[in-house]
């Protein structure tokens, strides 16, 4: 079977790394692991994975530090999976240009379609349609900005991923705005609020 695209998962947490990475494999991708952020670039550097999955809190190099990295030299696009969808995060998460910020707890049926949308909006240059597996999914799959304003709901609220969507879906529908203008304005208010206050 012809590999669907070399995807880089990095992890601290083996568990997590170990269920990763069988459930992309079997969902036809060449993965690459790492559990910590040096083995990460040395892996990045050596295989060029098309894709990077990225735990942002880990020790040492965060996941941060290597999504800086694949951006800055390797060209490399990279999604974030992370427990944590404070301000900052958040904000960290759309100033370094990540294509998906998931929040954790997920499941593999969750992230296999972020990843093949992924790496269809790669191939086709552009917003790409659901792949057929990412259809079957009750997920459907989000643009950069509502996925993070997605996933701050579901941290915030403690909602599931599709409760939170339809919470973005309803307060956009309320305030006449498309749901990634909904998003987009939820994002920024969260970034000012996590801008340090200026004291004088």
């Amino acid at each position: 079977m012809s590999s669907k695209g070399k995807i880089l998962v990095v992890d601290d947490d083996r568990l997590v790394l170990a269920t990763l990475t069988y459930g992309l494999a079997q969902a036809g991708f060449e993965v690459i692991d790492a559990d910590n952020g040096d083995d990460a670039i040395l892996l990045a550097r050596e295989h060029r994975p098309e894709l990077a999955l990225l735990d942002i809190r880990m020790e040492g190099l965060s996941g941060f530090d290597v999504a800086a990295y694949l951006r800055e030299y390797l060209q490399i696009p990279f999604m974030f999976l992370s427990a944590f969808a404070d301000e900052e995060t958040v904000a960290k998460v759309k100033e370094l240009g990540a294509v998906a910020y998931l929040v954790k707890p997920l499941d593999i049926h969750q992230i296999v379609p972020a990843v093949e949308a992924a790496f269809a909006n790669r191939r086709q240059g552009g917003p790409a349609e659901p792949t057929p597996a990412a259809r079957r999914e009750p997920h459907p799959v989000l643009d950069e900005v509502q996925a993070i304003a997605v996933g701050v709901l579901m941290h915030r609220y403690s909602l599931s991923r599709a409760d939170a969507l339809a919470r973005l879906q309803k307060l956009s529908a309320s305030e006449g705005r498309s749901d990634t203008e909904q998003a987009r304005l939820l994002v920024e208010a969260l970034e000012m609020l996590a801008q340090p206050a200026n004291v004088k």
